[in-house]
Order: structure tokens, then C-alpha cells, then sequence
């Protein structure tokens, strides 16, 4: 049974009549057309007793088909009324569904207004998800191929990002230097923007690649990843420039501790936030712990922060197949700031990372 049988067989279940995807890497899932739609309209509609359908800007119905999607694909210019036409389609298939999933973590309340407004008697209760999250949960050995790719990839920027490294580059020269490097190798996306940042801009854990000019004597992080045949890599490592002071250096050992700590402790049958709670546990002890101010990790695969979260609260058992990141952060304000972070696969007996570029501290002089 493919996963998109299984969204079908669920509505059935559920006795619902109609499920509205609308989470581009959802559709990318279920159907294997990838798009970023932007403005436009992309669905997927589902039905428990009849062939499912997509609705797609008409610039990319040709691309639909290319992928060997074997259903009905129905195509909109921009000027046309993408809502009034899905009704149309729809009512061909139920002239009136009543009972309807949605996706309502990523449905706009805009879009669903237009929705809703062509189907007034209908209820929308059912949320499709958690249905989605769980099919993509456990990876198959096809989608832990890709994201192994993926990961070589990220290695292979780390080392050239690392060698790039110079008194008086912007953190943005050496994030260009490593893009220009992938994209002659023929990798051509970056699954988010590349992060350097050097000494107290580090500490930002959610700052952004500048201008920022880099110095002797400090520690530089990069948080990076590819995309590879649509499944991505995201690692962070933490370099030294220089020489380094008796307290950066001693957040960058605790920091290691815990990362390391953490990944020989994941395996099948481990309580997610346990997981979390051995990496705080760490630096907490050390004295930083105020400076840990994010979950330990974020699932991921086509995207790079899926279900499941890896923190305090969730007791979700880790089971073979699910893949996630472990990244556990230090950052003092006008001091450092340090990550250290490898995404994961769950074996049968513990777990395996996609990217291998060392974490112990490398000093670039």
C-alpha cells in the first residue's frame, strides 16, 4: 500500500468525504511532484472511494505528469478563480461533501475562508496532520540513501567553509565561498540559509550570515545543509580561529560532552524529552544552563524541522527509521556561542549520523 492508499484508507475510516492537502512537501510525499507554489494555489484532494486528484498552477501540470502521476491533474491560469474551480471539480466527484480533513497546520485561514465559503453546510473538524507527521516519521532505506547524500554534501561544505577562514573575511565570504564550492559540484540548493558567525554574533542562536568581519583568538559557528533529491542535511559545527581563552574553550567541551553524550544514548526504546533531559543535564551542571535556551532537536528529512520535537515534555519513544537532529547550544551574550549538531537515523541498536566531520575542536590558525 503507497502512503497516499493510506491517507485514503484514513478518510474512509474516519467516514470523511473529502481531505484537502495542502502542504507542498505533504503533496511532494504522497505524489512525488516537489513544487514551492509561492502565491499560487497547489492541492491534493482525497477521496474514500475515488480517485484523488491535484490542482495545480497551469504552468505545472506537464511537470505533474513527468513524475508518472497516473490521477486526474487539473491546471489554473493566474486570473482565474482557483476556488470556484476546485468547487467545480469537486462536486463532479461529491456535489455535496460534508464531512472534510484538513491539514490545520498549514492550511491559511484565508484559504480555508475560500474554501469553506464553496462548501457553506460543511464541517472541517478533522485534522489530516497528524496523519501526514506519522507516515513520515519512519524512513525507509530509499529516504535514508538521500538524506545520507545529503549529508556527504554538508561535509564537503564544512571542509571548504573551514579552509575559507581568514582575519578579515565577512562571515558572508566564506558562506559564499562554500555555496560557489557545492554548486561546481553540481549541488545547486541549500536546505536554509548558510549560517557563519563569528565570536558574540554566535550567540545568536537564530542570527544571520553578515558582514561581520572575522578575528583572531574567537570561535566561528556554521549551521549548514543541502538538498539532495529532495531530502535534506542540516549540521552545525563550531570551529576555533586562533587561540582560544580558558572559558571558550570551556564551553566548547561542555557543549561536546553533551552532543556526544546525547547521540550514544538515542536509540530504539529512549524517551524523547530523556534524551533532551541528558544533554541540559550536562551543561546545566557546568554552570550554563540558562545559556540552552532551545529543544535539543527537530525531526527531519524532505524538511529541516519535522515532527517529532526532541525536548522537554514530549514522551514519544524512539523507534528504527526516525530521523532527527541533536544539537545542543551554549550561547553567553557578548561572550561565544557554540552549537554542535549532527542529524540522526535510529538503528536497531542505537543511532547513525549523516554527516561524519569531526566535533572535536579544530583550530584554524
Amino acid at each position: 500500500m503507497t502512503q497516499l492508499e493510506k491517507v485514503q484508507q484514513w478518510v474512509a475510516e474516519q467516514h470523511l468525504d473529502i481531505a484537502y492537502i495542502s502542504n507542498p512537501e505533504s503533496i511532494q510525499y504522497l505524489t512525488g511532484f516537489a513544487s514551492d507554489p509561492i502565491e499560487r494555489v497547489l492541492a491534493l484532494f482525497v477521496f474514500p472511494d475515488h480517485d484523488p486528484f491535484i490542482f495545480a498552477p497551469a504552468l505545472e501540470v506537464e511537470a505533474v505528469k513527468d513524475t508518472g502521476w497516473k490521477f486526474p491533474v487539473y491546471g489554473y491560469l493566474d486570473h482565474e478563480p482557483a476556488f470556484d474551480m476546485i468547487a467545480g471539480y469537486i462536486k463532479q466527484i461529491n456535489p455535496n461533501p460534508i464531512h472534510w480533513g484538513i491539514e490545520k497546520e498549514s492550511l491559511t485561514v484565508d484559504r480555508f475562508d475560500l474554501i469553506k465559503n464553496q462548501f457553506n453546510n460543511a464541517d472541517f473538524e478533522k485534522n489530516v496532520t497528524p496523519v501526514v507527521q506519522n507516515l513520515r516519521l519512519i524512513k525507509t532505506s530509499s529516504e535514508i540513501a538521500k538524506l545520507d547524500a545529503a549529508g556527504r554534501e554538508a561535509d564537503f561544505a564544512f571542509e571548504v567553509g573551514f579552509n575559507a577562514i581568514a582575519e578579515g573575511k565577512s562571515e558572508a565570504d566564506v558562506a559564499a565561498e562554500l555555496e560557489f564550492a557545492l554548486k561546481k559540484r553540481g549541488v545547486m540548493n541549500m536546505s536554509f540559509d548558510t549560517l557563519v558567525q563569528a565570536g558574540a554574533h554566535a550567540a545568536e542562536p537564530h542570527g544571520a550570515t553578515g558582514l561581520n568581519k572575522i578575528e583572531k583568538n574567537e570561535l566561528i559557528l556554521f549551521d549548514l545543509g543541502t538538498v539532495h533529491e529532495g531530502y535534506i542535511s542540516d549540521s552545525s559545527r563550531t570551529v576555533a580561529f586562533g587561540t582560544l581563552n580558558d572559558k571558550q574553550k570551556d564551553i566548547y567541551d561542555v557543549c561536546l560532552e553533551a552532543q556526544l553524550t546525547a547521540q550514544a544514548a538515542a536509540k530504539p526504546g529512549t524517551v524523547a524529552e530523556d534524551l533532551d533531559k541528558i544533554a541540559r543535564d550536562i551543561i546545566s551542571k557546568a554552570g550554563y544552563g540558562e545559556y540552552f535556551i532551545h529543544r535539543l532537536g527537530h525531526g527531519m528529512g524532505m524538511g529541516e524541522h519535522e515532527f517529532p520535537s526532541i525536548m522537554e515534555g514530549n514522551k514519544m519513544v524512539l523507534q528504527e527509521g526516525m530521523c532527527f537532529s541533536i544539537e545542543p547550544g551554549i550561547y553567553i551574550p557578548g561572550v561565544a556561542g557554540v552549537r554542535i549538531e549532527d542529524c540522526v537515523h535510529i538503528t536497531k541498536d542505537g543511532a547513525e549520523p549523516f554527516t561524519h566531520t569531526s566535533k572535536e575542536l579544530k583550530y584554524i590558525n
